[in-house]
C-alpha cells in the first residue's frame, strides 16, 4: 500500500496549503452555528422550572469546559507524536492548541463562577471540579510559559512536549472529579450512553453550539499552525519561493 499520501500530511507546505483551504470552510458554518444557538438558546429555549434564567449561561459554559478538555488531550497527543517521531509539524498543532485551549479554560471558569452565585451563592468554591479546571489553566499557561523560555526551538518542543503529556493526567479528574469526590458541582447533562438530563426542548442550541465551538476551534487552530509553520520555517526555499 501506498503511504504517500498519508506523509505529506507531515510536509510544512502541504500542510500550509491545507490548513489555508480548510480554514474558512471551518469558521463560517461555526459562526452561523455559534449565532443560532446563541439566539435559541438565549431566547427562544423555555425557562428552567429550578434555575430560571440562569440556566441559559449552560449554552456557553459547557461547549467551553469541554473544548477546555479536549484542546488538551489533542495537545498533548500532537507533543507526544513530536516527541516519538520528531515531527515539527506535530509540535506546530501543539503549540497552536495550546492558546486556545487556555481561552476556552478562562470562559469556562468565568461563565462557571457567573453561573455559580445565583446557585451557590458564590462566585468561586474550591470545589474539585473547579479547582481541577483551575489547575488546567495552569498547565496551559505553563506549557506556553516553558516554550517561550528556550531560544532553541527543538528544545523548547521537547521541554513543553514533556509537561503536555505530563499533565494529560488532569483530564480525567476535572471529568470524573464530580463522581470521585463530593462536589457542588452537578453531574454530566449530556450523555453518549444513557438519557440525558436536559429537556429535549432544551437540547438542540446546546449540542448546535457544542458543534459550532468544535469547528469555531478547528478554524482557528489552521490559522494558528500556519502561523507557527512560517515562524519555523521563515528561511525555507519553499516559503521564499510562495513569498
Amino acid at each position: 500500500m501506498n503511504w504517500t499520501w498519508f506523509h505529506k500530511f507531515a510536509s510544512p507546505p502541504h500542510a500550509y496549503r491545507l490548513l489555508g483551504t480548510m480554514r474558512p470552510w471551518l469558521f463560517w458554518p461555526a459562526l452561523a452555528m455559534m449565532l443560532w444557538a446563541l439566539y435559541n438558546g438565549l431566547f427562544v429555549a423555555p425557562t428552567d422550572y429550578q434555575q430560571g434564567d440562569s440556566f441559559r449561561i449552560m449554552y456557553v459554559h459547557v461547549p467551553s469546559a469541554s473544548m477546555s478538555l479536549m484542546v488538551y488531550s489533542m495537545m498533548a497527543i500532537a507533543a507526544g507524536i513530536g516527541i516519538i517521531w520528531r515531527m515539527k509539524l506535530a509540535h506546530a498543532v501543539a503549540a497552536g492548541c495550546a492558546v486556545i485551549g487556555a481561552w476556552f479554560t478562562v470562559l469556562a471558569l468565568v461563565t462557571g463562577a457567573i453561573w455559580g452565585k445565583p446557585m451557590w451563592g458564590a462566585w468561586w468554591a474550591w470545589d474539585p471540579r473547579l479547582t481541577s479546571e483551575l489547575i488546567l489553566l495552569f498547565l496551559y499557561l505553563g506549557y506556553m510559559a516553558l516554550r517561550a523560555s528556550y531560544d532553541d526551538v527543538q528544545r523548547a518542543d521537547r521541554a513543553s512536549g514533556i509537561l503536555a503529556v505530563v499533565g494529560i493526567v488532569n483530564v480525567p479528574i476535572v471529568k470524573y472529579s464530580v463522581e470521585w469526590w463530593n462536589s457542588l458541582h452537578q453531574g454530566s447533562s449530556l450523555s453518549l450512553t444513557g438519557s440525558s438530563a436536559i429537556h429535549p426542548s432544551m437540547l438542540p442550541p446546546l449540542l448546535v453550539m457544542m458543534l459550532g465551538f468544535l469547528l469555531f476551534f478547528g478554524a482557528i487552530l489552521c490559522d494558528r499552525v500556519r502561523a507557527e509553520i512560517l515562524s519555523r520555517e521563515r528561511n525555507a526555499g519553499w516559503l521564499i519561493e510562495a513569498a
